[in-house]
């Protein structure tokens, strides 16, 4: 099927992340098998030929990424997708992709870790590879669905994101959700706002390709349209020509993670609720804030003051949004699959303005809201 919309019953979250790809107007995947992102790749090997794209297995994943970024400086909107040990190889190259400023939109199943670890099994232990995985400064975008039709809309958004700032954008999804189905709606098509990139308004003789307006972000030529592009992984002129020049550098470096930051209040988005009345908010993410949330309300008609925070968008992080909430709680609890790679960011948003407690699950195995609630009684207790 090329087009599929309206209600799609027991649709799983690797699915839907390739519906979001399509309708976004992706026409480019390349990637290698790994588990749990398999379906990804295999749902577009079938889907993409049909709809006149094109889907390349690659060798392996820094070929695959490699492709992918190829792929985008032709113009064409690219993917690809892969799983802890595979995105642990592809960082060299999302370090290029940030570097040359290539619209890129790489999916990560998150697995257990490190190495091979958990291949069946969820974590959420990526966070901060997702961030600082890539050497030198930069910044990324990265989203985190909690339910498979977030893994659809929130795939739209990453390419437009992707488009809008000239960047690549991650989508962090996991084990629980890559395999998991639930009813999904698939939007029309002409109902879904599409970014594209912006193209250069003067004449070839004229364009130089790292050349930034107010917002900071070049337009985009697209390669064998006449104009002439230089890409490097090197520091560069606004020609694209290497250069050392500390003062070219520092200008460079400070534009392309300016042109997230300014804009990090527009790229986060986040859920909450209960928030009003709450003497203590719990902060979760992706798959392990459903039952969060099922123990928040559990809590409250236990009388107790619970409020909960979802972050969608982790990086940019929403560091002014968890301090003003801080700022009217007296206690907050972190809830992650990890050893705590949100809560230090929430540490450092919060400070010394509210009590901040952590409660872990590892093995692969997801949270039960039982044992929530168990920990929320014990703290205000």
């Amino acid at each position: 099927m090329t087009n599929r919309k309206g209600k799609i019953d027991f649709l799983q979250g690797n699915d839907a992340i390739v519906e979001g790809a399509i309708l976004a107007g992706c026409r480019f995947f390349a990637g290698y098998p790994i588990t749990p992102s398999s379906e990804i790749m295999e749902s577009m090997a079938a889907r993409l030929p049909l709809i006149g794209g094109v889907f390349v297995q690659m060798e392996d994943e820094l070929g695959s990424i490699a492709a992918a970024i190829g792929a985008s400086l032709t113009g064409v909107k690219a993917m690809t997708a892969t799983s802890g040990p595979g995105f642990s190889l592809m960082q060299e190259n999302i370090g290029l992709a940030i570097m040359c400023e290539v619209p890129v939109v790489i999916v990560n199943v998150m697995r257990g870790g490190p190495s091979t670890g958990l291949p069946t099994k969820a974590s959420q232990a990526d966070i901060m590879q997702a961030r600082w995985g890539h050497h030198g400064d930069g910044e990324i975008i990265a989203l985190a669905p909690w339910s498979v039709q977030e893994c659809l809309d929130l795939t739209i958004k990453a390419f437009n994101l992707a488009e809008e700032y000239r960047t690549p954008v991650i989508v962090l999804s996991d084990a629980v959700l890559a395999h998991l189905r639930e009813v999904v709606i698939v939007p029309d098509p002409e109902e879904i706002v599409i970014v594209e990139r912006k193209h250069p308004e003067v004449p070839p003789e004229e364009f130089l390709p790292f050349k930034a307006d107010e917002s900071l972000v070049p337009p985009m030529a697209t390669l064998g349209k006449g104009y002439k592009v230089h890409y490097t992984g090197l520091s560069h002129d606004e020609r694209g020509y290497p250069t050392d020049d500390p003062e070219n550098y520092k200008k460079l470096i400070e534009r392309i993670t300016a042109k997230i930051r300014n804009n990090a209040e527009k790229i986060t988005s986040w859920d909450m609720k209960y928030i009003e009345d709450a003497e203590m908010i719990l902060i979760s993410y992706g798959s392990s804030a459903r039952a969060v949330l099922q123990a928040c309300i559990n809590a409250r008609k236990r009388g107790y003051k619970v409020g909960f925070l979802r972050l969608i968008t982790i990086w940019p992080f929403p560091e002014k949004l968890i301090k003003k909430i801080s700022e009217n709680v007296s206690k907050i609890l972190v809830l992650e699959q990890n050893m705590g790679q949100v809560l230090h960011l929430v540490k450092e948003a919060v400070g010394n303005r509210a009590e901040i407690y952590f409660y872990s699950k590892l093995g692969g195995e997801p949270f039960a809201p039982s044992e929530i609630l168990e920990q929320i009684g014990r703290i205000l207790k």
